[in-house]
């Protein structure tokens, strides 16, 4: 009885921080909805917390009067499903021989690769580049630049050489080539790692900012967090100019910012219960016996 009692308790215990880490981490978010969804003077106030105060819709009625924020939205779905498609598979084609320890070069390809991680040109050595190589306005220079994460390259290294190779051997026992073994054996067991990096890569792809505002100058092909500053940028100036004009602001920034965090947000958690299946251990078990 005793060991029981103390094994409810631990796990009381268990659950009741994991509920308290759960609540500090939806916190922000649900501040950020709740000031989308309040009324200018609660907001001025400070009054409003993690429920909306005065409910208002104003703010979403400005993000979604614009009508071009739709084709921003249908843009930066397409670039990402794109981007991520493109880095999974060059990320995978380059991980896959550098498992090989017969693979000539293999060390002088690794460090390289480190190297990377902690050297870089710089934004205008890169910009430069972008620029002579005529990528300027053009979707591809949000994807070339970023095709190959090192740091996810070495991680799906890791899982790879975690595989058994009598798998590997097996398969070349019965006829299967390279890319056969990758395909039919390597993969189906690598989906957790394929399915988080490609969580990874399509987070970092949606939310990317800065090298769209550096090389995207032309507005039908805003994605959507630049199409978001623009949005932001003018309604502050739109503000300042009602106050000059003493006139009632409708919609402050600081709900139009909310307003734009939940836009953007929501569609990329979409994502997440569909690759949660993936976010387990364990695949492997009895994939070797013997």
């Amino acid at each position: 009885m005793n060991a029981k009692l103390g094994n409810r308790l631990f796990d009381g215990l268990n659950y009741l921080l994991l509920s308290l880490c759960v609540l500090l981490c939806l916190a922000p978010f649900l501040h950020i909805v709740a000031v989308s969804l309040s009324s200018n003077g609660p907001i001025m106030s400070g009054a409003v917390t993690l429920f909306p105060v005065d409910l208002n819709f104003e703010a979403y009625n400005r993000v979604f009067s614009d009508l071009t924020m739709l084709r921003s939205l249908g843009l930066t779905v397409g670039l990402t499903v794109g981007f991520t498609v493109l880095c999974m598979v060059m990320t995978i084609c380059a991980a896959y021989p550098l498992t090989k320890t017969e693979l000539k070069g293999r060390k002088i390809a690794m460090y390289l690769i480190v190297f990377t991680m902690f050297f870089s040109g710089g934004i205008i050595p890169e910009y430069i580049l972008i620029k002579q190589l005529h990528l300027v306005n053009s979707l591809w220079s949000l994807v070339l630049p970023l095709l190959v994460n090192p740091f996810y390259l070495i991680i799906l290294i890791t899982f790879f050489n975690s595989i058994p190779k009598s798998l590997e051997e097996s398969a070349e026992l019965d006829g299967c080539s390279h890319f056969g073994t990758l395909v039919r054996i390597i993969l189906p067991l690598s989906m957790p790692a394929v399915a988080t990096l490609s969580l990874f890569y399509a987070v970092n792809r949606w939310n990317g900012f800065m090298d769209t505002l550096f090389y995207i100058t032309d507005t039908n092909l805003y994605p959507l967090q630049l199409k978001l500053y623009q949005l932001i940028m003018n309604s502050m100036m739109t503000d300042q100019m009602q106050m000059e004009g003493a006139q009632i602001i409708q919609v402050l920034p600081e709900s139009l910012k909310a307003a734009s965090i939940v836009f953007a947000t929501v569609p990329i958690l979409i994502v997440y219960p569909w690759l949660q299946r993936y976010f387990v251990s364990g695949i492997m078990l009895g994939s070797v016996k013997g």
